[in-house]
């Protein structure tokens, strides 16, 4: 496990993706280990766990592609400790396979995931447009350009650390939000190299990726930067379903918007194209957001 911010971030992640089998250790499930990655807050990310669970589970599947997801967060993760995933073979069908993936760190599940896959079919499509007046990715910053040699380790996180070139169409909201405070937002990301020609490890990739910046649209509704003083947050739950192949190295454009927040809660809701405006995946996620003077 690397404890500093790594020199090769996107190697990192393609390694944390690269599960053991655990020397063939089975039960009446399929079992694997990986690490975990460094994060500042010590605690593991969750686009992270989600990425390799959904590695664990296409393990067990042959010649059958991910449609969908469903996954929810149950505890935090431990940077220090390696992760072990137990794949339930729930069913095969003839066109469709399900499976159950537990991540556990202690003995403990950290998070538990039921993907699904499917024989590819033809069928009816249609999709939701490419928004209008999207400026091209290389007009806009990168986060290393935005934060530069901010001495905050999360600050460092955002600009060096990422195995994704992050984008904001307008301003992100690292330390504070500029503009109208509406409850949506788009990013440009693609990855720092080139990827492996393997389409598990894109649609693993796709998957971590998914996670980073989500939530944001709950946060600029409301005017609160990430550096908000006592600003709590954590991933409850995640769903994602796969439309259309994705190559993470060219550039995608992640939509996202949150419909509504309340209790402690809020959702947020994505839409990930490709830049020819292919709609590659839609992801949903309720966060616990919680502002400390809300709470007065």
């Amino acid at each position: 496990m690397n404890t500093t911010i790594p020199n090769n971030p996107l190697e990192e992640m393609i390694a944390t993706l690269n599960l053991s089998d655990a020397n063939g250790a089975k039960t009446r499930e399929d079992i694997f280990t990986g690490p975990s990655q460094w994060m500042p807050h010590g605690r593991v990310f969750g686009g992270q766990v989600l990425a390799q669970s959904l590695v664990a589970a296409t393990r067990t599947v042959e010649d059958r592609f991910v449609h969908s997801l469903h996954g929810y967060f149950l505890r935090p993760g431990d940077i220090n400790l390696p992760i072990t995933f137990s794949v339930d073979r729930l069913r095969d069908g003839r066109s469709f396979s399900t499976r159950r993936v537990q991540a556990y760190q202690k003995g403990e599940p950290i998070f538990s995931m039921i993907a699904s896959f499917q024989v590819t079919d033809p069928g009816l499509e249609h999709q939701d447009a490419f928004p209008a007046g999207i400026p091209d990715p290389e007009t806009l910053p990168s986060a290393a350009e935005l934060i530069g040699e901010n001495p905050h380790p999360v600050a460092q996180y955002w600009a060096k650390a990422r195995p994704f070139d992050m984008r904001h169409v307008g301003s992100p909201i690292y330390f504070s939000v500029k503009g109208e405070q509406v409850p949506h937002q788009a990013v440009w990301l693609k990855a720092l190299g080139t990827m492996p020609d393997d389409l598990t490890l894109h649609t693993a990739a796709l998957a971590y990726a998914s996670d980073y910046s989500i939530l944001e649209s709950i946060y600029r509704a409301h005017g609160i930067a990430w550096s908000h003083p006592g600003l709590k947050s954590a991933s409850l739950d995640h769903a994602m379903w796969f439309h259309r192949q994705a190559k993470v190295d060219d550039w995608m454009l992640y939509v996202q918007e949150s419909p509504s927040a309340q209790g402690g809660r809020g959702l947020a809701m994505g839409k990930i194209f490709s830049r020819d405006g292919q709609l590659l995946a839609t992801v949903a996620q309720e966060g616990m957001v919680r502002v400390p003077e809300m709470a007065d």
